[in-house]
C-alpha cells in the first residue's frame, strides 16, 4: 500500500503538482512521510518538507535519520529552524544535537528560544548513556493539596505540551517526588477529594545518572507508560516515556548484535555507512581474532609428529573445534540475553555453571555416542580412534558450554559489555581448549 502511495507522490512531484502532493502528505502517518522524504532525491527532500504544516513538520523531523536532519538543518533559514526546534520535544532536540557537528549545534542553539536553549544546554550536560539523557521535562506535575477537580482542570490547560498525560506525578513545593496518580483514578474519584488521598506513594523511579538501559528494563518489567527521573535530592526533573525506552532497547540490542559479530558498533544505517568506515569497524576485531587463532596454530605445530604417525587424526579437528565453538556460542547467547533481560546477575555464576554443566553432559554424551558409532562404521577396525574422538568431543562440549556460560558473567562483573565475550572470543578460546583436550586424549589412549 505504501509503495503505491510513494509511487503516486513521486509522479505528482515529477509533474510539479505540489498542492496534490501536500494533500496526500496530510493524510499519511508522520513515519511514512519521513520515509518518503528520506527516499526522495536530496534536492526534492527540502521542497517536500517545506510543504508540511508546522505541527506535522516537527513530528516528521523527529523521525528522520541523522543524515537527513543534518541536510535539512543546513538548508533551513533561521526562521524555519526556529519554528522546528521550538516545536520539538526537548529529548528529541537533544538527541538531534548530539549527532550534529559543532558548527550546526552552535547555529541551532543560537536560533532557539532562550528557554528552549537553556533546557537543551542543561540536558546536554548529562552523561551520554544516562537515564537523564533520554528523559523529557514535559510531564504533568500535581500538588498534594489539589482537589481532583483542580487537577483535571490543570491537565486540560497544560496537557497539550506534555509528553504523556495518563500518568501524573505529585510533588511538594520543592519538586520532591511524593506520589503518582493516573488519569483513570482522577476520572473515577470524587471531584472534591484531595490528590493526597488517592495518589500512590509507592513510586518506582530512577536517578539522573542511572544507566539508560536499566531504566528501559524497569519500564519493560513493570509495563510502565513512563518512568520518573529524580536528581540526587529526590526532586523530579523529568520522565522517560515508553517509546524512548523502546528506542534505547533497540539501540542496545543492535550494539550487542554487532559486538557479537566482532564489529565496532555503528549508529549510521548500513547503506549510508561509507565502505572505509565499515572496514574500520571490522578490521580491529578481525586482527585480534587472527592473532589469537595463532595459538591454535602453535598447538598444532607442536604435534606434527603425532599427525605424521596417525594422519587420520587431522580429519577430526574441524569437527571438534566447530562443535566446541557452536556449543559455547549457544551458552553465551542465552546468558547474554538473560543478563540483558535482568533474569540473572553475575552473582548467579555458580547456578549458571551448574545448569550449563548438566546441559553439556547430556548434549556431549549424545554427540559422542553418535560420533563414535559413525567412526566405527566409516573406519572399520579403528575402535580406539572412535573412543578417543568420543571422549574428546564429550569433554570439549562440557568445557565449551562452561566457558560460554561463565565468560559473559565475568564481563558483566567487570562492568564490560557481555556481548564482547560472545561467539568470536569464546570460539577462539574454545578452539585452543578443544585441541589440547583432543591431542592429549589421543596421546594417552593411542600412545602417539
Amino acid at each position: 500500500m505504501m509503495n503505491e502511495k510513494n509511487v503516486l507522490l513521486t509522479t505528482l512531484l515529477e509533474n510539479r503538482e505540489y498542492l496534490n502532493v501536500r494533500k496526500e502528505l496530510l493524510e499519511m502517518n508522520e513515519v511514512d512521510v519521513a520515509n518518503f522524504i528520506e527516499e526522495a532525491p536530496a534536492e526534492e527532500a527540502a521542497v517536500v518538507f517545506r510543504m508540511l504544516p508546522k505541527d506535522l513538520a516537527a513530528d516528521v523531523f523527529t523521525e528522520f535519520n541523522t543524515d537527513m536532519k543534518h541536510h535539512l538543518v543546513v538548508t533551513m533559514t533561521d526562521q524555519e529552524l526556529y519554528s522546528i526546534i521550538n516545536d520539538l520535544a526537548v529529548d528529541d532536540a537533544v538527541d538531534m544535537l548530539e549527532e550534529m557537528p559543532a558548527t550546526v549545534v552552535e547555529r541551532v542553539l543560537k536560533t532557539a528560544d532562550p528557554n528552549m536553549r537553556n533546557t537543551i544546554n542543561q540536558f546536554m550536560q548529562y552523561k551520554k548513556d544516562s537515564a537523564a539523557s533520554v528523559m523529557t521535562p514535559e510531564f504533568i506535575g500535581l500538588k498534594e493539596d489539589m482537589t481532583v477537580r483542580e487537577a483535571i482542570d490543570y491537565i486540560r490547560e497544560n496537557g497539550q505540551d506534555s509528553e504523556t498525560i495518563y500518568t501524573c506525578y505529585v510533588m511538594d513545593a520543592k519538586r520532591v517526588l511524593e506520589g503518582v496518580v493516573t488519569v483513570k483514578t482522577l476520572l473515577v474519584s470524587e471531584l472534591d477529594k484531595k490528590i493526597s488521598e488517592i495518589m500512590s506513594k509507592n513510586v518506582i523511579f530512577v536517578t539522573t545518572d542511572e544507566d539508560q538501559e536499566e531504566a528501559a528494563k524497569i519500564i519493560s518489567k513493570y509495563d510502565f507508560l513512563a518512568l520518573p527521573v529524580v536528581d540526587s535530592e529526590n526532586r523530579l526533573v523529568g520522565i522517560i516515556t515508553y517509546d524512548d525506552a523502546m528506542d534505547v532497547m533497540t539501540e542496545e540490542t543492535t550494539e550487542d548484535i554487532e559486538r557479537m559479530g566482532a564489529m565496532v558498533p555503528s549508529e549510521t544505517p548500513y547503506l549510508k555507512t561509507p565502505v572505509i568506515k565499515l572496514a574500520k569497524n571490522r578490521i580491529v576485531w578481525l586482527m585480534v581474532l587472527m592473532i589469537t587463532d595463532m595459538i591454535s596454530g602453535g598447538i598444532l605445530a607442536s604435534w606434527q609428529e603425532a599427525f605424521t604417525a596417525m594422519p587420520i587424526l587431522i580429519s577430526f579437528i574441524p569437527m571438534l573445534t566447530d562443535t566446541g565453538g557452536n556449543a559455547g556460542g549457544q551458552a553465551s547467547t542465552l546468558i547474554i540475553r538473560s543478563l540483558a533481560m535482568g533474569e540473572i546477575r553475575p552473582k548467579d555464576w555458580y547456578r549458571v555453571w551448574w545448569k550449563e554443566a548438566r546441559v553439556a553432559v547430556i548434549c556431549g554424551f549424545f554427540l559422542a555416542v553418535f560420533d563414535v558409532a559413525r567412526i566405527w562404521i566409516m573406519y572399520p577396525g579403528q575402535y580406539l580412534v572412535g573412543i578417543t574422538i568420543g571422549i574428546a568431543l564429550f569433554c570439549t562440549v562440557v568445557m565449551a558450554k562452561s566457558v560460554g556460560g561463565i565468560l559473559p558473567l565475568i564481563a558483566a562483573k567487570l562492568k564490560l559489555d557481555p556481548a564482547v565475550m560472545a561467539s568470536p572470543v569464546i570460539t577462539t578460546i574454545v578452539d585452543a581448549g578443544s585441541l589440547l583436550i583432543y591431542l592429549n586424549t589421543a596421546a594417552f589412549l593411542l600412545r602417539i
